[in-house]
């Protein structure tokens, strides 16, 4: 299974860069949402480390939508997708090929939007840090295996674009306040509650729809649900 999702992710990185649309498109509307907020600003104020985190996560989140709708639907233009469910692999090795293919191109968001938020809202980063970059990791790991989990339920809806983002936001809450408070820790040096409950919520939602993804994406994905 993990050599043909290693085949999909690397056959949907090769389209989607190459067309240059679906990255490009998640990186401005991400780049906007913290140029937007940042004018939100009086001159010479900072905006707090907690605002910052939380405007970096939401405009992760936003990029998510639109790479996993670009991502599944890369197979629904040309009715490729009842390829996948007929070749003679395991149904899983879409959702992980296309999960793997979405976190490596929402890392590659990221590595500007980190700048970014420095830069327009008037961050540094603290010692910290290693506990950013441990929340960057986990929550992108649970947001991958839910995106990739919801892009596969959005496609075939006369209003996927919405129906992916209305269902997807109320679950990703739980792991987006534990990005928001590491990477309030990142900016600022301080978390006084410390960091272990926040990367227990953060591994707990990765284990949930890492699991809810393997048993439940073959129904999804074949319209037998």
């Amino acid at each position: 299974m993990l050599n043909a999702a290693m085949r999909i992710a690397a056959k949907d990185l090769r389209l989607v860069l190459t067309r240059g649309t679906g990255l490009t498109q998640a990186l401005l509307l991400g780049l906007l949402l913290i140029f937007v907020f940042s004018l939100s600003q009086q001159i010479g104020e900072v905006m707090s480390p907690q605002g910052a985190a939380a405007i970096f996560w939401l405009a992760s989140a936003f990029c998510q939508v639109l790479i996993f709708n670009t991502l599944y639907g890369l197979e629904e233009v040309n009715g490729a997708r009842f390829g996948l469910l007929l070749a003679p692999v395991p149904v899983q090795s879409v959702w992980l090929g296309k999960g793997l293919a979405g976190l490596l191109l929402l890392l590659c968001a990221q590595l500007v939007f980190v700048p970014a938020a420095v830069v327009f809202l008037g961050q540094s980063v603290s010692a910290l840090w290693p506990a950013g970059l441990l929340a960057v990791f986990l929550v992108d790991l649970g947001i991958m295996a839910l995106g990739s989990l919801l892009g596969a339920l959005s496609q075939g809806q006369a209003a996927r674009e919405s129906m992916l983002s209305i269902i997807l936001f109320p679950l990703l809450i739980p792991a987006l306040l534990a990005g928001i408070r590491l990477g309030a820790a990142a900016f600022s040096g301080q978390l006084p509650e410390g960091a272990q409950s926040w990367i227990g919520i953060a591994a707990a939602f990765d284990a949930l729809f890492l699991g809810a993804g393997l048993v439940l994406f073959p129904f999804i994905y074949s319209g037998e649900g």
